[in-house]
């Protein structure tokens, strides 16, 4: 890879808005896949996870779980730390999509019925964040912004001059 293209893949001029979805949104997305991975928070691991996946059509059900399980969970952690932010927005946003149609679809709208309003809101959000990118205070930022720091010229962690 060109240094050009990973340049293109973290680069971000937004401000702090992105900041505002990725802590929360990464936080969800990380405990969701903690469930289906290790069994966290009241999930059933890849082993039960993997049963219910195979039973509404994902197979194999194991695997499925697991490249569910790990595109959340460590799609989650980069979100919250804003390290390749839009790699992991595009495997969240791809998640989300299987999610919607394999499960939620045929339920309808709303999430008290089992429907896919909630995945859409995340799927959207992941959206947002790989059209943005990580925003002003993130890993992607220090990486590229000229100076080497997320934070600005002086290094501080100031609000001052922010978009």
């Amino acid at each position: 890879m060109t240094k050009q293209f990973i340049d293109r893949i973290l680069a971000t001029d937004a401000g702090l808005g992105p900041l505002a979805l990725r802590i929360p949104i990464g936080l969800i997305f990380a405990a969701h896949g903690a469930q289906k991975l290790f069994g966290l928070f009241g999930g059933y691991g890849l082993e039960g996870t993997g049963q219910f996946f195979g039973s509404v059509g994902l197979n194999p059900g194991y695997l499925m779980a697991f490249l569910a399980g790990a595109a959340e969970f460590f799609g989650g952690l980069a979100l919250i730390v804003g390290l390749l932010v839009r790699p992991a927005a595009a495997s969240l946003a791809f998640a989300m999509l299987v999610a919607i149609f394999a499960v939620h679809w045929s339920k309808g709208f709303f999430a008290g019925a089992g429907g896919y309003e909630y995945a859409l809101a995340l799927f959207a959000a992941s959206v947002s964040l790989l059209i943005s990118g990580a925003g002003r205070y993130s890993v992607d930022r220090a990486v590229t912004s000229p100076g080497g720091s997320a934070f600005g010229s002086a290094g501080g962690a100031s609000l001052h001059g922010a978009r």
